[in-house]
């Protein structure tokens, strides 16, 4: 990712978050997209990768930060119409082989229990829900400050997936 795609890829989220609605999580597709600045950390830090079409546009990315000496996916989101088309997998791929590369032993990532595209969807790809005995304290931190920006611990879920 380009610091030049950060306002492409904060309309990505948004679209892609606008999909919530369809579950009846309007609050969740009303939350804020984080400013460029935000992003543009990730961007510096070389841990943001985008997938693009043709014309070198991207349609899709993902966001990593170090949680517990960990790959953890902060963000990844396609832009609905190119849902389903493998991208997600292939930026989660990607951050797996990136975690490799660097001796970091697994990929973390929170997300809903229930909503498709999320548990359901990253079980397929091979994570795991981790106890919250499992969660190092870190993770367990961020899912703390997730419960206090009003994500609902109860629909909240950490998983894992080995490098």
């Amino acid at each position: 990712m380009r610091v030049d795609d950060l306002e492409v890829v904060r309309q990505i989220e948004v679209r892609a978050g606008a999909l919530f609605h369809d579950v009846g999580m309007s609050d969740i597709a009303a939350h804020p997209v984080p400013p460029a600045e935000v992003l543009a950390r990730f961007v510096r830090a070389g841990r943001s990768w985008v997938a693009v079409e043709d014309a070198d546009v991207p349609v899709a990315f993902v966001l990593v930060e170090l949680v517990d000496g960990l790959a953890h996916i902060e963000q990844v989101s396609v832009d609905p119409p190119y849902a389903r088309h493998g991208l997600g997998r292939a930026l989660i791929d990607h951050v797996g082989r990136w975690a490799a590369d660097r001796d970091l032993p697994a990929l973390t990532l929170t997300t809903f229990r229930d909503v498709p595209w999320n548990g359901p969807y990253y079980s397929r790809l091979g994570f795991v829900e981790l106890t919250a005995e499992a969660r190092g304290p870190e993770l367990a931190r961020l899912m703390d400050k997730e419960a206090e920006h009003g994500l609902d611990p109860v629909e909240r879920i950490a998983m894992c997936r080995p490098v």
